[in-house]
């Protein structure tokens, strides 16, 4: 009689299906429930903030679609966190288990962030801030392709603008001048963010779009002002700007169940 219980208990575990989300820059622990003998992870790094070069570069994306783990298991993850304005500009890294088994880096001023680990199945760098004189920010990385680079105007309505390049593979379109590229959503991929765009000196940039659902880029203000957007949730990079232009955070979103992977096989919330 007592093995039966125990069986069916065990039949219940392998087939229930959830999720878990960490969006709070530091470190947390995953405690893997009763009966789940593997889960899919997807990681994005933290926006970079603005900086003297330009805006900040997107976080990259980085997901496994089958990592093995032992219920009961507690597993060590770090979310990384936005770079800030000025001299601390760079966003942090985010990983699963360890910085080797899967890791989405933060991006700098500039430049966007990479990923790697040996249980990476795929995603992608995330767009570069633009300088040149009110840049915008670059968008997070999608799953399959890029982010967006961040678009720039310097002071004058008559020189050509370079609006925010939309993102690739779902991932967040690069802000227009000023403002903050988008930032990428954790239940899948989806739809590519659009370009931020420029809008002319008297009335500032428009941020980056999200992709796959992720945040929108803030809205940059005219370039006399100097002032920022700040990146979109998640991994979006910030505006340039004297106002700051701070990147969002990244995040680590855990799902398990049968026929649940990323990038988009069941991978919404149950």
């Amino acid at each position: 009689m007592g093995f039966l219980p125990l069986a069916l208990l065990a039949s219940a575990g392998l087939k229930r299906a959830g999720q878990q989300s960490f969006t709070s820059a530091g470190s947390h622990t995953f405690t893997v429930p009763f009966g789940v003998s593997s889960v899919s992870v997807v990681c994005v790094g933290g926006g970079g903030g603005q900086g003297s070069g330009g805006g900040g570069g997107g976080g990259a994306l980085s997901y496994a679609s089958n990592i093995s783990v032992v219920p009961g298991e507690t597993i060590d993850l770090v979310v990384g966190g936005g770079g800030g304005s000025g001299s601390n500009t760079s966003g942090g890294a985010s990983w699963f288990k360890s910085s080797s088994v899967l890791q989405a880096n933060g991006a700098s001023t500039g430049g966007g962030g990479s990923g790697s680990g040996t249980s990476r199945s795929g995603g992608g760098s995330g767009g570069s801030g633009a300088g040149g004189g009110a840049g915008g920010g670059g968008g997070a990385g999608g799953y399959s392709g890029g982010g967006g680079q961040g678009g720039f105007k310097v002071n004058s309505d008559s020189y050509p603008d370079q609006n925010g390049r939309a993102g690739a593979g779902g991932g967040g379109g690069g802000g227009g001048s000023n403002s903050g590229g988008g930032g990428v959503g954790l239940l899948g991929k989806g739809a590519n963010g659009a370009g931020g765009l420029n809008r002319g000196q008297s009335v500032g940039g428009l941020g980056g779009g999200g992709g796959s659902g992720g945040g929108v880029g803030g809205i940059g203000s005219p370039y006399d002002t100097a002032r920022h957007g700040g990146g979109g949730s998640f991994g979006g990079g910030g505006g340039q700007g004297a106002g700051g232009g701070s990147g969002s955070s990244g995040a680590v979103r855990i799902i398990w169940g049968l026929n649940r992977a990323y990038p988009s096989t069941n991978t919404g919330n149950v």
